[in-house]
């Protein structure tokens, strides 16, 4: 049975919360491999479609554990996988919806931008902090805020290591939604529900057009949402979500 992490279904909602609280949520060993845990084993649950992961105690993960860190030799972070928690959740099956209250840094911030989409409350503060201890980002930090924020912010940023407010984090594209202090898991929830309410075939197409899309050229990535897009004419949810269009109801999506 996980210590750290614990995980419930609302609707086709699968819940993931980290309950380290006493150490903000930072992301030890044991931590990750239970996140791991939980993304895939709500993966091949048939009710969930889309998930969500959340830190309690008002902090969604301040960092990787220091503590475990400070000896280690790089075949350390080898042998014992510490960046498959962040492959796990960007290579996930499912949307993966980030509900981030307070800290979001290191390792916890490059957890968030793993994920498909982040709802933030409006107090929240990304970062990352690691050139004050010696390291720099390694799951993601500088590529995704390179690829989202741009050079010059990723390069203040990652080279200060300053915290970004989550209205900064905002304007940058760092953040899909801002939210009041504390609604963070419900509305990260209410959108995770609506997504779950939509043709998991499409769901699945655009996902894979965003992901691939964003490093490829123009024309490559325009290429690849056409065919995505024909493809989708192969299935059964097509015909139904159109004759339900034209017939003036709701559809009944099957994933097929």
């Amino acid at each position: 049975m996980a210590e750290f992490v614990s995980t419930e279904v609302q609707e086709h909602v699968g819940v993931i919360v980290v309950n380290r609280s006493e150490r903000r949520n930072a992301l030890s060993l044991q931590v990750k491999a239970e996140i791991v845990d939980a993304v895939r084993t709500l993966e091949v649950d048939e009710r969930v479609r889309v998930l969500v992961i959340y830190g309690s105690g008002g902090c969604f993960a301040a960092g990787t554990d220091i503590a475990e860190m400070a000896e280690m030799r790089p075949t350390d972070h080898l042998r014992q996988a510490t960046e498959e928690v962040f492959q796990v959740v960007r290579h996930s099956r499912k949307p993966v919806i980030a509900a981030v209250e307070g800290y979001a840094l290191g390792g916890g911030c490059e957890l968030a931008l793993a994920c498909d989409l982040i709802v933030a409350a409006a107090d929240a503060r990304f970062g990352q902090p690691e050139i004050r201890v010696g390291i720099m980002p390694g799951a993601g930090g500088t590529q995704r805020l390179l690829r989202t924020a741009g050079r010059y912010k990723a390069a203040l940023w990652t080279l200060t290591g300053d915290m970004i407010e989550a209205t900064e984090a905002y304007a940058a594209n760092l953040v899909s939604l801002l939210v009041p202090s504390g609604e963070a898991l419900s509305r990260a929830i209410d959108i995770g529900t609506r997504i779950a309410s939509m043709p998991p075939l499409a769901v699945q197409a655009i996902r894979e057009a965003l992901r691939l899309g964003a490093d490829v050229s123009l024309e490559t990535a325009l290429a690849l949402e056409r065919r995505l897009f024909e493809r989708l004419f192969d299935s059964e949810d097509q015909k139904e979500g159109m004759k339900a269009f034209l017939s003036k109801r709701q559809p009944l999506y099957r994933g097929r």
